[in-house]
């Protein structure tokens, strides 16, 4: 079912919305599809040059060692600073073997979960190649706001968005 052009412009900007509350707070709850083990929380590497738009990829700084390291089928959440934008993302983490992307990214901040620096043998750089995110939004208006005080129903643009797309 082919979207109207409002609402190719709602899913826009909502999708825009998520590229910049995740840039101001990288940190996603990250896991591996059909394991057992809990999400663990990470900070995405997001790469700026192409913008919020990009969507393709988020990159991960790990060891060698840590239960994502295997790759494959994962699954991360992510809840904005304001709690007013929600997302679950889909895809497949893979070994990033570009070492220009390894020192693009590279920062005092990554350096310091890390002995030997740039070189230690544990370093492992992840990348997460989105398939599919969905994107809820939580910002009422203010007629939307007063209708949920006085107990009254709400209409779908009063409470938010919501965008499910492949990417």
């Amino acid at each position: 079912m082919a979207q109207d052009t409002s609402s190719r412009d709602v899913a826009h900007d909502v999708k825009q919305e998520f590229w910049l509350a995740l840039a101001r707070s990288p940190i996603l709850m990250l896991k591996l599809d059909g394991g057992g083990e809990h999400a663990i929380p990470m900070t995405a590497q997001l790469d700026e040059a192409l913008g919020p738009q990009h969507g393709g990829a988020i990159w991960f700084f790990t060891a060698k060692d840590n239960r994502l390291a295997p790759g494959g089928p994962a699954m991360a959440q992510f809840v904005s600073l304001d709690h007013h934008l929600f997302a679950c993302l889909s895809g497949r983490l893979v070994p990033e073997q570009d070492t220009r992307l390894i020192d693009r990214f590279w920062s005092s901040g990554v350096a310091a979960w890390y002995q030997k620096g740039r070189d230690d043998p544990h370093l492992l750089m992840l990348r997460m190649d989105i398939d599919d995110v969905e994107i809820w939004t939580a910002d009422m208006s203010f007629k939307g706001w007063f209708k949920l005080m006085m107990g009254r129903e709400l209409d779908a643009g009063e409470i938010g968005h919501h965008v499910h797309e492949a990417l």
